[in-house]
């Protein structure tokens, strides 16, 4: 699992970023938004971004490995 271009929107409350997730043998992108304080510490921001892709019906792209 891997969190890129993470950003904070002040205007919704909320982090977001692309979460990269490896299944089956192919890794898949999803765009996530995990709503929070912007003081709200890392651990926690990463486990929601991650909870949302995890839950995520749709990626956005996927590649092979």
């Amino acid at each position: 699992m891997r969190i890129n271009n993470l950003r904070y929107n002040a205007q919704s409350g909320a982090f977001m970023a692309s979460v990269d997730i490896q299944r089956d043998g192919r890794m898949y992108r999803y765009p996530c938004e995990f709503h929070g304080p912007q003081t709200m510490d890392a651990a926690t921001i990463a486990a929601g971004l991650t909870e949302r892709a995890l839950r995520s019906p749709t990626p956005c792209a996927a590649s092979s490995i």
